[in-house]
């Protein structure tokens, strides 16, 4: 939702940070627009003025295909906002904030003159499979919707005093957001997937997810295991996820990393003993796959979510 930088850079990037982007920066990129940057660990926060409309504009994968893939929330606090993605149109209001993904193309208009706080997290430090993200982007949240009520407040408190913390208060701050923003995809999706699911490949899809998360501790879960208990063909299986976002290969592995995660954020097991109880045979490649999945080897993950 921003292209749009203190420090007057093109438009239209996904919030192409710069080093100087660390710290607070006030300025406009044109007349009329100006923008507050602040940065609390992984989490990027922006706070857009704009005393004029600003027309459409193309940000995410196209317009900054290097930058790493980032939720973005964007919490309009006055005037109006309409977000586009994946062909589904969002008019935001006072007080409503919504979820994009900066992995897919959107476009970003402000019809009249706005004030707007914008979040940026690393997907990879959500615990969500890919499809329960590309389920939820695009829903307008207020305060009134359930787990709303919780997060729109924190945000709006988070974005005002951004600036005055320091780590590593910063860091667990952005560790809370992540978790809290994690647990509202997780409650979106499963009502959308419930609104979805009254039908036989739905069903069938929902008996599939159910199947795989009991299971992730057994090290021989894989698409042919799980085709073969609910007795279709792999190729079917492949076929009932190609809505979903994520491959099945794909799901099983997010989904015991994601479980290594919130474990690994608790004392008590050692890192290999997480590893074999969530189905990985070797630690190298459980240490390899979650470098990948989370940017930091597991141990290192383990030092930050317990510091303090």
């Amino acid at each position: 939702m921003s292209g749009w930088m203190a420090n007057g850079c093109v438009p239209g990037a996904v919030w192409p940070w710069p080093p100087a982007a660390t710290d607070p920066a006030h300025a406009g990129a044109s007349p009329g627009e100006r923008a507050v940057l602040s940065r609390l660990g992984h989490l990027r926060v922006a706070t857009l003025e704009t005393a004029v409309p600003l027309p459409p504009r193309l940000a995410g994968r196209f317009a900054w295909a290097r930058q790493e893939p980032m939720v973005g929330i964007g919490l309009q606090l006055t005037g109006e906002c309409m977000i586009t993605q994946d062909g589904q149109q969002t008019m935001l209001g006072e007080g409503e904030f919504v979820l994009y993904d900066t992995a897919r193309a959107y476009v970003i208009e402000y019809p009249k003159p706005s004030r707007a706080h914008l979040f940026h997290l690393p997907r990879r430090l959500l615990a969500v499979p890919d499809g329960e993200l590309r389920r939820v982007t695009g829903t307008p949240v207020t305060s009134a919707d359930g787990f709303g009520s919780v997060l729109l407040p924190f945000l709006r408190t988070l974005a005002d005093s951004a600036a005055s913390y320091q780590t590593p208060v910063a860091d667990r701050l952005a560790g809370s957001v992540a978790d809290l923003v994690g647990t509202m995809i997780t409650q979106l999706g499963t009502a959308r997937a419930a609104e979805d699911a009254d039908t036989p490949n739905g069903r069938l899809l929902r008996q599939v997810r159910a199947y795989i998360e009991r299971r992730l501790g057994d090290p021989e879960l894989s698409p042919e295991t799980v085709a073969r208990a609910h007795h279709i063909s792999v190729r079917y299986l492949h076929r009932l996820f190609e809505g979903e976002g994520v491959t099945v290969s794909r799901l099983i592995l997010r989904s015991r990393l994601d479980a290594c995660a919130r474990e690994l954020a608790r004392p008590g097991l050692s890192v290999a003993e997480i590893a074999h109880r969530w189905g990985f045979g070797s630690p190298a490649h459980f240490s390899r796959a979650f470098r990948t999945a989370y940017g930091v080897p597991p141990r290192e993950w383990r030092a930050r979510r317990t510091a303090g």
